[in-house]
């Protein structure tokens, strides 16, 4: 009996070979749902759980599942893979706006605030980034979303806008977006077969948080954030992404793989409420909420499609996307 079903429409294989396919696809129709049917998925039980409220529980679990596959072996290149990463993607870029923002002072350039452009170029989409590196990368790319534990959220914009003390970073909120990471490391070390049953969580949960996420993203915003929300999405991601490919380039010395550095040039859609964050902790930039939330919003969504296609684009220029792609057939 042959064990090998033939898929009538190849849902699953679509996904996979649009580059972050996996994590885009599923964004964009929770998108759709959430601008023109929201109620659709407000009826509540399981339906509820599982397409609007899921993000956080599977974003999770994949952080869990990601570190039951570093082993003692791996542990110092993730670390150094994430050190780069962070400082590529995060520490750099929100450098230099602020340097900018010194010069220009808050209003911005081309319409474009400070605040937004601290918001968008400071974090990273962690969630793309898995769902990339899934498919092309490794151990210590997958390991290095450690970087996004770090950059999600607010903290690094109220760091670096040094908001008279209010840019304070919570370290238990930090502490806590890595427990479960640490859990994966200590389960997949002293239990093998662990490491082995949640090899596939990736696969699994990566479409159903993607379109959770999609959910609160409202294409209204986008369209309100106009030319110039699509101006930041298109600066943030070629732009970080060549800070982080870079660093693999010559920190890590990762050779044709470093174009897997482009995936990082994207926009946290957790970025979207940064802006209002900041504004609550200091009121001189609440007049830039409304325009910095909907550009920040476009670059969002615009990062992650322009992201992972210069990835693909430039791993396959350097020969190493036909090596990640046959490269799963070679193993037992």
């Amino acid at each position: 009996m042959n064990s090998q079903e033939t898929s009538r429409v190849p849902l699953f294989a679509t996904m996979q070979r649009i580059p972050g396919g996996l994590m885009l696809i599923p964004l964009v129709l929770g998108a759709l749902m959430g601008t023109f049917a929201p109620g659709a998925l407000e009826i509540g039980s399981f339906t509820t759980a599982l397409f609007q409220e899921s993000a956080l529980p599977f974003i999770a679990l994949l952080i869990f599942a990601t570190g039951t596959q570093v082993s003692a072996r791996t542990g110092g290149p993730i670390l150094a893979t994430a050190g780069t990463l962070l400082l590529a993607k995060s520490l750099i870029p929100a450098g230099l706006v602020v340097a900018l923002g010194l010069v220009v002072g808050l209003d911005g350039v081309f319409g474009i605030s400070l605040l937004a452009l601290l918001a968008a170029v400071d974090n990273s989409n962690g969630g793309l980034w898995l769902a990339f590196t899934g498919q092309y990368g490794d151990e210590r790319d997958r390991g290095a979303y450690l970087a996004s534990a770090v950059n999600d959220g607010p903290f690094l914009t109220l760091l670096f806008l040094g908001a008279s003390g209010l840019g304070d970073i919570p370290v238990l909120a930090l502490v806590a977006a890595i427990v479960p990471f640490l859990l994966g490391v200590l389960v997949g070390n002293i239990d093998a077969q662990w490491r082995r049953i949640v090899q596939p969580v990736p696969n699994i949960v990566i479409p159903f948080f993607a379109f959770a996420l999609g959910t609160d993203i409202d294409l209204g915003d986008i369209v309100t954030g106009g030319l110039s929300g699509l101006v930041l999405g298109l600066i943030v991601a070629p732009v970080t992404g060549l800070l982080v490919y870079l660093g693999y380039r010559v920190l890590l010395r990762r050779g044709a793989m470093s174009g897997i550095g482009f995936a990082a040039g994207t926009t946290a859609g957790n970025a979207i409420a940064t802006p209002a964050v900041v504004a609550a902790a200091d009121p001189r930039f609440q007049e830039f909420v409304g325009t910095a939330t909907a550009q920040v919003a476009a670059s969002a969504l615009v990062t992650a499609i322009v992201a992972p296609a210069i990835a693909a684009f430039v791993l396959k220029r350097s020969g190493a996307l036909k090596q990640t792609e046959t490269a799963p057939a070679a193993q037992p």
